[in-house]
């Protein structure tokens, strides 16, 4: 059994300087996946949007990336995290670089050294996943077992690598995406309950009726169902989505917000009581939910019809009333109601609200004020959760968000 402790800084501040840009219709399109109509995007010029992505993008690859782990490899450095690499890290890594495809000629070769370190790095229980922790020696330790967020993340990635440079190269993408995602599927859901378990150690009695909210990523999952022909990936994402619903009805009818994690998925979910994994603040809106209103925002600007639209809005409208249409007001965790749990700015929790404030026609003055908060803030070298969130918050802003 494995507890994996995120240990993020909670400190690094969000510039409010406002940019001086023209502005051109929300529908400016770069080249990403085109968004359901009526997505709003941020009233600056494309080029504009463009250019905050790279200077984002250049200082995650300069703070972030290292190939100190053997020749060909590449690897995130999660220097904020409790382990020197962490799964999630290296999925986020595939991502972003394979979303950068067109703006980096050394995009897939990033993507083609992470999937080497990941390769190289098997966990204990099932081979095709990746264990969850290396130290700075580049070991796996704490059990050598999986993370579901990482691996759902590096298989993503691999989707969106393939839809950039097809698989007919010297990495087959997709079969390589398909291996790891009927991995997933073998050791880590819940066959029974149909929910994500939290790694491919999470079977045991204590833990496998609990799930994380912020795996339940239903735009991935739809990418999972299209690459396999497997209609079990529906049925998670459709269980997924009831529960979102189940979960902000009974819990959060004001905020909409997610707790970090979910137990009781055998009958009701309801949020884990404090110090069920991680901490005191593990049945709240911490640091592993505030990714929530990215993920399921990111379903709903580009499937139509997607469940997490309202979901979403819900979370938008809650989110800019508490502020007063602030973002330097957007704390470091709520509870399910609303109250404070931490203070203090940092971008992993303002970022994400952007991407929910593209779904609400109503929202352009505050998705506005957003992208000037997320565009102006100066990232921390030390910080590689908030630069990594960042980088993908920004790629589904300016238009670059690939949907696999």
């Amino acid at each position: 059994m494995k507890r994996i402790v995120r240990a993020v800084v909670a400190t690094a501040a969000l510039a409010a300087g406002l940019l001086s840009v023209p502005t051109v219709p929300a529908a400016a399109s770069a080249a990403g996946t085109p968004y359901v109509p009526g997505t709003l995007r941020p009233s600056v010029s494309q080029a504009t949007q463009d250019q905050v992505l790279q200077k984002y993008y250049d200082f995650w690859k300069k703070n972030f990336l290292t190939t100190k782990c053997g020749s060909g490899t590449y690897a995130v450095l999660s220097k904020d995290a409790d382990h020197a690499f962490v799964a999630e890290g290296e999925g986020y890594g595939m991502t972003i670089s394979a979303m950068m495809g067109d703006k980096d000629p050394a995009a897939r070769s990033i993507v083609d050294g992470i999937l080497k370190f990941v390769k190289a790095h098997p966990s204990v229980n099932n081979k095709d996943l990746h264990a969850a922790e290396q130290n700075s020696s580049c070991k796996s330790v704490n059990g050598s077992d999986s993370a579901t967020d990482g691996d759902l993340e590096i298989a993503y990635g691999l989707l969106i690598a393939d839809k950039k440079w097809g698989s007919t190269g010297s990495v087959n993408y997709k079969a390589e995406a398909v291996r790891i995602i009927n991995a997933v599927k073998k050791s880590e859901v819940n066959n029974s309950t149909k929910f994500t378990l939290l790694g491919d150690w999470g079977n045991d009695a204590e833990y496998k009726n609990s799930s994380r909210s912020s795996d339940w990523m239903p735009g991935h999952l739809r990418a999972f169902a299209a690459a396999t022909g497997d209609s079990f990936w529906d049925q998670v994402r459709t269980r997924s989505e009831t529960a979102v619903s189940q979960l902000q009805s009974s819990y959060a009818p004001n905020t909409g917000l997610l707790p970090d994690f979910v137990v009781g998925t055998n009958s009701t979910p309801k949020p884990a009581p404090g110090n069920f994994l991680e901490g005191p603040n593990d049945g709240k809106y911490s640091w592993n939910a505030c990714r929530d209103p990215w993920r399921l925002g990111a379903d709903a600007i580009t499937a139509p019809g997607s469940a997490a639209t309202a979901q979403v809005r819900k979370m938008n409208t809650w989110i800019k009333s508490a502020t007063g249409g602030d973002p330097a007001k957007i704390q470091s965790g709520y509870s399910l109601s609303g109250s404070k749990v931490e203070s203090g700015q940092h971008p992993c929790f303002t970022a994400p609200f952007a991407v929910a404030a593209m779904t609400d026609a109503g929202s352009q003055a505050w998705l506005d004020k957003l992208w000037t908060a997320v565009s102006s803030w100066s990232p921390d070298a030390t910080d590689y959760y908030g630069t990594g969130i960042t980088v993908q918050v920004l790629l589904i802003l300016s238009g670059n968000y690939v949907a696999a």
